[in-house]
């Protein structure tokens, strides 16, 4: 049984870094994933000023604002989008199915996915932090880091969840990348990531934001680098709302997910066209 597990283990850690060195060799995912939500707090930062201002945090400046915000951000791409837009390709590609007919566990391969995806997330979100805390001043104090650790544990498993979701429901690549970005971008905008609405954001717009995982990601992680809110800062309701999302995002992908490529409208036209002319010979 022990043996089992340690070969088990050992696979599992060199998928991790199977996976980590792809990533570091796609060098547009890293750009998206580590560099561009660094520019984007510089950039933030540089046209808005570093003044205070009124927001649900209290009266703070903006890159107190940014800073755990775009880290939130950093964390769902690397897992949501990263994890989504993967897996399915490489199912298109049919090296999912090549992989589920060797002897490397099914699970030892999805959790290197899973945990490198986790991996890339820490460093976003450590980078961002280290570059507030760094180059603006942001606010940490000892006693809220454990609200910390656990909030980005628990956000990043809802969205690597999500991520498999998404990969289950949109089978191409094709079908990954739009989805992707047409279910996070607008996220980001209406859940206190990219626009410090405050209170004037319109109400049904609020409600969308409160339905979905992404505010309360960013809501439970700011609260807990918030120099007004009281330590340990733990944010359970939002914590709560995030594990029923990853629930449901295991659910979903427990059910759908598939190693197999997709059947495409155009190949199995073909193939039932060459049947068709076989058996008119």
């Amino acid at each position: 049984m022990l043996s089992t597990l340690s070969v088990g283990l050992k696979q599992l850690w060199r998928c991790i870094c199977l996976q980590n060195r792809i990533f570091w060799r796609t060098p547009i995912a890293a750009f998206f994933t580590l560099v561009f939500p660094i520019l984007m707090l510089v950039l933030f930062t540089a046209i808005f000023g570093n003044d205070d201002f009124d927001s649900v945090y209290g009266r703070i400046t903006s890159s107190q604002f940014y800073t755990p915000g775009l880290a939130v951000y950093a964390a769902a791409s690397s897992t949501y989008t990263g994890i989504g837009i993967t897996l399915a390709s490489r199912r298109e590609l049919g090296i999912l199915k090549r992989v589920r007919g060797t002897p490397l566990p099914p699970w030892a391969y999805l959790g290197g996915v899973v945990l490198s995806a986790v991996w890339i997330a820490a460093l976003g979100v450590t980078a961002m932090v280290v570059l507030g805390v760094a180059a603006y001043g942001v606010n940490i104090e000892a006693a809220k880091l454990p609200a910390m650790i656990i909030t980005f544990v628990v956000g990043t498993a809802s969205f690597a969840a999500l991520g498999l979701a998404l990969s289950s429901l949109a089978r191409t690549v094709s079908m990954a990348v739009p989805a992707a970005n047409a279910t996070l971008l607008p996220l980001a905008f209406i859940s206190d990531i990219f626009v410090p609405f405050g209170t004037d954001i319109p109400q049904w717009l609020d409600v969308i934001g409160d339905i979905f995982p992404l505010k309360h990601f960013g809501r439970a992680f700011s609260e807990a680098m918030n120099p007004f809110s009281a330590a340990p800062a733990f944010e359970w309701q939002r914590l709560a709302i995030l594990l029923a999302w990853l629930v449901v995002g295991a659910l979903v992908a427990s059910r759908k997910f598939s190693w197999e490529p997709p059947v495409l409208a155009g190949r199995s036209s073909r193939r039932r066209s060459r049947a068709s002319g076989g058996d008119a010979e």
